[in-house]
């Protein structure tokens, strides 16, 4: 246990703060840090803390973009959970048993150590913790699972505002984007790619708009041409945008490290760099029509900080009904859509410029996404949608102000079930 009167108290503390935005001189810290090294940890201090009516935050691996795992406005006490962090494989079952603290990272790294041929379909950044992720609804590039064998690919296209005139290159990547719309739920289930929308600087200070299509396929680069060539011939992809590379390696791709480092990196639970970040997420249910699209780019050249990022769906994710888990988000979703800014400059007026220029794209997009309810992905937690009140208990239209839009149809099951198993209102997020 942890107090701040203990020397390694701001250290531990600070180890999982991933978010730079609270991790100031003024964010509520709290009075107590509990680093559970077994199971009995956890049970006694939830009985604890429901005793003495104490507020517990549990933290996996710290990325909650709103900082929930580890912030609040009353007095509370972390539960962390990194020395939990066992990961047992079983290749003849071909099954994982992982504790809530471990890493995607030391996941990946200790299915490699077993395998050269398995994988496992979660998220691309290696510091996640699983706790959060996997409850939370976590996702990852993988739409099957069936190779030895990965191919990523990167291309990009650009256009400035400037030269927003020049028909023939804006009409090349218009087409581009409405083609990527209408094929990339319904691709070979081995190929999943992703679109990022952003802005960067030109050579000679001019606003470029910029369209990334970044591909994972399970297979090789000759079985990935030649199902582009058929489905996406658009996108004009060569071999030489293409990297083969074992599925261990994909996973360093993704986090943006070079194609060469040691794997052993995966086991590193510190991020390459941390900032002050916003994030915002909803899902696209319809194509967004040329006009649309020419209209959302030149608002991204405006704002120039805010980055879309397009992530497909379809595959095995369009497979499983909306209520068979909490997450709904399944059939009927093209894609879903994530909005980032991340702030590198010190003070408040700057960060809250960068989060004011996502909500100012997010209501810009509103014709375009889905509607009623303006649907949204959990695990990219947005206190924009809604809060708890901090002071007492949760009330349910509190709740089903932000939980509709994440749930769906499966919110009032999931009160139901909280009702009869926690009557107390004593696990919050």
């Amino acid at each position: 246990m942890y107090t701040p009167n203990n020397d390694s108290y701001f250290s531990i503390l600070q180890a999982y703060v991933r978010n730079l935005r609270f991790n100031t001189t003024t964010t509520q810290k709290p009075f107590l840090i509990l680093t559970a090294l077994h199971e009995s940890h956890i049970q006694a201090a939830i009985v604890c803390a429901q005793k003495q009516n104490l507020q517990m935050k549990t933290r996996s691996g710290g990325h909650d973009y709103e900082g929930v795992s580890y912030v609040s406005e009353v007095q509370f006490f972390v539960l962390d959970m990194f020395n939990l962090r066992s990961i047992h494989i079983d290749m003849e079952s071909e099954t994982a048993w992982v504790q809530a603290g471990a890493t995607l990272g030391e996941l990946y790294y200790r299915i490699y150590e077993k395998s050269k041929s398995h994988g496992f379909p979660a998220g691309v950044c290696p510091t996640v913790g699983v706790g959060g992720h996997f409850s939370g609804g976590g996702y990852g590039m993988m739409r099957s699972m069936a190779s030895q064998s990965i191919t990523l690919s990167m291309h990009n296209l650009l256009m400035s505002m400037a030269h927003f005139t020049t028909e023939h290159l804006w009409e090349k990547i218009c087409f581009g984007l409405l083609e990527w719309q209408h094929v990339a739920d319904k691709l070979d289930e081995n190929l999943s790619i992703r679109l990022i929308l952003d802005m960067v600087n030109g050579t000679n200070g001019e606003k470029n708009g910029r369209a990334t299509f970044i591909a994972l396929f399970l297979g090789d680069s000759e079985q990935l041409l030649s199902i582009m060539n058929k489905s996406f011939p658009e996108l004009g992809l060569k071999k030489s945008d293409c990297n083969e590379r074992s599925w261990v390696q994909s996973v360093l791709f993704w986090t943006n490290f070079d194609l060469g480092p040691p794997n052993e990196i995966l086991l590193s639970r510190v991020p390459q760099t941390l900032s002050c970040l916003k994030r915002k997420s909803e899902y696209l249910k319809e194509h967004i029509p040329k006009d649309g699209l020419e209209l959302i780019w030149k608002k991204l050249i405006e704002l120039e900080y805010v980055t879309l990022a397009f992530n497909p769906y379809g595959g095995r994710m369009s497979e499983i009904p909306a209520e068979a888990a909490p997450f709904p988000h399944r059939e009927g979703n093209l894609a879903k859509i994530q909005y980032l800014a991340n702030c590198n400059e010190g003070g408040k007026e700057v960060t809250d410029y960068h989060i004011n220029l996502t909500r100012k794209l997010y209501s810009f997009m509103t014709p375009f996404v889905s509607k009623n309810p303006r649907d949204a992905y959990f695990n990219y937690k947005d206190l924009d949608l809604g809060i708890n009140n901090h002071n007492g208990k949760a009330s349910y239209k509190e709740g089903r102000a932000y939980g509709i839009k994440n749930f769906n149809g499966n919110f009032d099951r999931l009160v139901k079930i909280k009702t009869k198993v926690d009557p107390g209102d004593f696990f919050r997020n």
